[in-house]
């Protein structure tokens, strides 16, 4: 089962970077993340959401697969390939996996002009090394589907030294 963590950060370039060291930690193999988001909120008070999963471009690339295979078995592979990836990224846009927009949205109301949060839901991950990866960033826990404890021992993890 994936938990849900929500990291918040004094600015955007904080939080952005925390997502480019998130794809390193995973081509590490210390973290697999089934979605993550970036929320930012301006110093005009607008609030910005970056999805990094897109159900319709991986349904689209899915589809296309598919189209293609099928489409060699009937000697037309551009025909199902086209196919293929119109009915997948229909299928993906019609898919809402992962983190919740409207949760998302919902805390980013909450963020101070000027700040960030980092939305990433984790399937697994090595605990110890990711936060010692993430604690330079000087994140802030906003919210966890952690057990109390555990985000109690998330929190004091991340904790300047």
């Amino acid at each position: 089962m994936a938990e849900l963590v929500v990291l918040g950060f004094s600015d955007k370039e904080k939080a952005e970077g925390v997502l480019r060291l998130s794809k390193e930690l995973s081509r590490q193999e210390l973290l697999d993340l089934e979605d993550a988001a970036l929320a930012w909120r301006t110093m005009d008070g607008k609030i910005h959401v970056r999805q990094t999963y897109s159900p319709t471009a991986t349904g689209a690339a899915g589809g296309a697969l598919w189209g293609s295979l099928f489409g060699l078995l009937f000697l037309m592979p551009v025909f199902g390939a086209a196919v293929g990836a119109a009915t997948g990224a229909v299928a993906g846009k019609l898919t809402d996996v992962g983190i919740n927009d409207s949760f998302v949205k919902e805390i980013a109301h909450t963020l101070e002009p000027g700040h960030a949060a980092v939305f990433a839901l984790v399937r697994r991950s090595t605990p110890d090394r990711v936060r010692d990866a993430v604690r330079p960033f000087h994140p802030t826990v906003l919210r966890t589907s952690l057990t109390k404890d555990r985000e109690e021992e998330l929190v004091e993890a991340l904790r300047p030294s």
